[in-house]
């Protein structure tokens, strides 16, 4: 036992000395009480070098042939180091707001975007159990054009970010392993406390990432993922109740399978208020309107949730959300298994929701714990339309009109140097019983 102990920890993912791993602190209220939390960035976007040194083991958007010929040895050589936060990736805090600026120029590099997670302490990331509660936040989207993504989400990630049931993985929660989702993503630089670095293939439009031949794969709840111009609420479900690596086709589309088949629902059940047919209720001067900042409200009916409702609070006022008006289906303002039914049929879509268990498999996956996930991002697959535009481009189906957003819009080059400076606050976030925490 003992032998095989060393060898796990010869291998294992460490950490390094460079810089200080010092957690931004953000406050929240959990039941009304104020809670100390802090946050820490992903460790994809973290420095990999070698250890005892500062050569890059990851450089660009490819491992170092020399220190990663393989993932074990690219374990052996290599480590995660700690963030400057506002240098580096332009994540800054004060009180119960974080700020989330999308392009920093460093010292050293230029970061885009950023994704963040809630901890409970140094080392163990905050879990939320949503069943029969209601999470409420402020955001700023005011700042965020076309083509970006400010998404504040829960996720089944680990609590410990995997350092119990992968040994192999010594920088846990504190450097921000483990992550999933339910799109299974293969452009993860670590899976399971190892490098993913074998099979790993450079993206031809992205500078900074590739894809492994693995991935992670785990229940979504996206209570919110919107810019000024568009705003959606959608849960995705995954067969299995924990983080799980999944590997090529198995992976679904980011492995380069088809994209319902992998465990997971990769399109989830979204309520886009002008996809649904209500084209005067978010957005700039608009009902909700994004010029200015405003309280989301997400209520999670049930325990197990049956119903996901959701309220905005501005200027004092409370806002219901709107109405679907959708040919062919009944006007729904919540997030239900009859809606979700209703609204694939109604636009012809797969609904790999209600196959991966919908609603019941969702209550399952929220009663496990799931980890809170604040990000900032631009779309290098289809530049952020499925949010905001027309897509498919050419398609006239019902369903397909997103937002008003051209279909030229989003590209990343574009959007990272003419929307630079843009940025997203997230604040007063707030978790308690139904009806407790915006009135």
């Amino acid at each position: 036992m003992l032998c095989i102990g060393l060898i796990s920890f010869v291998y294992s993912l460490g950490v390094g000395t460079n810089t200080a791993e010092t957690h931004p602190k953000l406050t929240w209220k959990n039941g009304g009480q104020t809670v100390n939390g802090e946050v820490t960035v992903d460790s994809n976007w973290r420095w990999t070098h070698t250890k005892g040194s500062t050569k890059n083991c990851y450089d660009g958007n490819l491992w170092s042939k020399d220190l990663c010929p393989d993932a074990a040895t690219c374990g052996k050589n290599c480590v995660l180091e700690g963030a400057d936060y506002s240098g580096t990736y332009g994540v800054t805090s004060s009180g119960n707001a974080l700020t989330l600026k999308f392009v920093t120029h460093g010292s050293y590099s230029t970061n885009v975007g950023s994704r963040l997670y809630l901890l409970k302490d140094e080392k163990t990331y905050q879990m939320f159990n949503l069943n029969g509660k209601e999470f409420t936040f402020t955001v700023d989207v005011s700042n965020l054009p076309c083509g970006l993504n400010g998404a504040l989400y829960h996720v089944n990630m680990d609590e410990d970010g995997g350092t119990k049931r992968y040994p192999d993985n010594e920088a846990g929660a504190k450097y921000g392993t483990g992550y999933c989702d339910a799109q299974c993503p293969t452009d993860l630089k670590f899976i399971n406390g190892i490098p993913n670095s074998d099979g790993w293939k450079p993206q031809s439009n992205d500078k900074n990432s590739g894809n492994g031949k693995y991935g992670s794969c785990c229940s979504e709840m996206d209570i919110w993922e919107a810019n000024s111009i568009c705003s959606a609420v959608t849960p995705h479900v995954c067969d299995n109740l924990q983080q799980t690596r999944c590997q090529g086709t198995a992976c679904g589309e980011n492995g380069g399978g088809s994209r319902f088949g992998s465990s997971c629902d990769p399109d989830g059940c979204d309520f886009n208020s002008w996809r649904m047919g209500n084209k005067t209720f978010y957005g700039p001067g608009l009902i909700v309107d994004t010029k200015s900042k405003f309280t989301v409200v997400t209520q999670f009916v049930g325990n197990p949730v049956t119903e996901i409702k959701r309220k905005y609070v501005q200027n004092g006022k409370v806002i219901e959300n709107s109405y679907s008006n959708i040919e062919g289906m009944d006007k729904f303002n919540s997030v239900s298994d009859k809606f979700c039914t209703a609204q694939k049929k109604a636009f012809g879509d797969t609904d790999s929701f209600t196959k991966h268990g919908g609603f019941k498999q969702l209550g399952s996956a929220l009663a496990k714990g799931m980890v809170l996930v604040l990000s900032l991002w631009d779309d290098h697959t289809v530049n952020m339309l499925w949010l905001d535009s027309v897509y498919p481009t050419n398609s006239k189906k019902a369903g397909s009109d997103r937002g008003p957003c051209p279909t030229t819009s989003g590209v990343p080059a574009d959007v990272e140097s003419k929307s630079a400076d843009a940025n997203v606050i997230y604040s007063d976030i707030r978790f308690g019983a139904i009806d407790s925490t915006y009135k």
